[in-house]
């Protein structure tokens, strides 16, 4: 084992109880139950409560994180937050509202986005930051999602979205830890489509006015439709693969040794497009029907179902993939166990 490495503690989450379903959804936007459910490829997504900010989200599964892991706050060096942008408050720093939340007095807050690469990014940004600072032992990365309040159904641009879900996911991590090594990740970002997908009402652009109020909550919207479409097709999935492909190498690792791949929700034929390109089989991976999309959670959500239910044991060696409007593509690589 390498002298300087850095581990995986452990994981935390928080799914709210509230759902929507796959009917609820069709009433509301006229697409069939049955193309949502085969195609769109979810039965139910999870949907904030009362009490389900953005922030509190992240808190929530920091909490469940640490009560995990057993590990006292006091030991976390520095918290990142990788909490979405759609928050309680406009302008607040999440890292350290989570921090002072769990109690880690010991610790910096910093908040960091890459829409759904946001967790994989963290990862690769807090083993870089643990292996050349001293003073940084134990990282806690957690944040929350709910971006699927901005959507509205009636809008079909959207319609690729409408699995957006709610919830929170955290990570500890710890330097020399001896176990669940963090090993290489791949990134790979296209800033032509930066200004294709986002939030029309609310900044500097199009500030929410007396005019636009009724309409500006769900404006999540498509701006560059034909661009996207076309753009996109081209680069998106050959990127999937490559970073996927350049963590494993990168780990010394290739697709033949891949055990479990950690991915975000997509529709289905995508999802199994990916298993079969990989040569890995769908027993290897989990598809997120019952939960749709909660963004960067994501990866942290499938691996803990994957840890519970013995798809991952000792020894296995795991890939974590994700894409983020913008658009981003990024991929860690992971050794469980000792």
């Amino acid at each position: 084992m390498k002298k300087n490495h850095v581990g995986i503690v452990g994981f935390g989450t928080y799914i709210p109880e509230e759902v929507e379903t796959a009917e609820e959804i069709s009433e509301k936007s006229g697409v069939p139950a049955d193309v949502i459910k085969n195609k769109f490829g979810f039965y139910q997504k999870p949907v904030a409560g009362k009490d389900d900010g953005t922030m509190e989200m992240g808190v929530k599964a920091a909490k469940a994180c640490l009560k995990n892991t057993g590990v006292d706050p006091k030991e976390i060096d520095l918290v990142i937050s990788i909490g979405e942008e759609y928050k309680e408050y406009p302008l607040v720093t999440t890292g350290i509202y989570i921090q002072e939340k769990i109690g880690a007095i010991n610790a910096w807050g910093i908040d960091i986005a890459q829409r759904c690469g946001t967790a994989v990014a963290a990862m690769k940004i807090a083993k870089a930051m643990m292996l050349e600072d001293d003073g940084i032992s134990t990282v806690l990365i957690a944040g929350g999602y709910r971006n699927g309040d901005l959507i509205d159904y009636q809008n079909p641009r959207v319609s690729f979205m409408y699995n957006l879900a709610a919830g929170g996911g955290a990570i500890l991590l710890k330097k020399n830890l001896g176990r669940n090594l963090l090993l290489e990740s791949s990134i790979i970002s296209d800033g032509s489509f930066a200004q294709d997908v986002g939030v029309r009402y609310g900044g500097t652009k199009y500030p929410i006015d007396a005019e636009n109020l009724k309409k500006s909550k769900k404006s999540l919207d498509v701006f560059d439709s034909e661009h996207m479409k076309q753009g996109l097709g081209e680069v998106s999935m050959p990127n999937f693969l490559k970073v996927i492909d350049q963590s494993l190498e990168k780990s010394g690792y290739a697709r033949k040794d891949l055990d479990y791949l950690a991915i975000l929700h997509m529709k289905r034929s995508a999802h199994e497009f990916v298993l079969s390109e990989l040569g890995i089989s769908p027993e290897q991976s989990i598809y997120l029907e019952d939960f749709g999309h909660i963004g960067q959670v994501d990866q942290i959500l499938s691996t803990e179902l994957a840890l519970e239910s013995g798809k991952i044991i000792n020894g296995s060696v795991i890939t974590w993939v994700s894409a983020g409007i913008g658009y981003a593509w990024d991929a860690c690589t992971i050794k469980w166990g000792s």
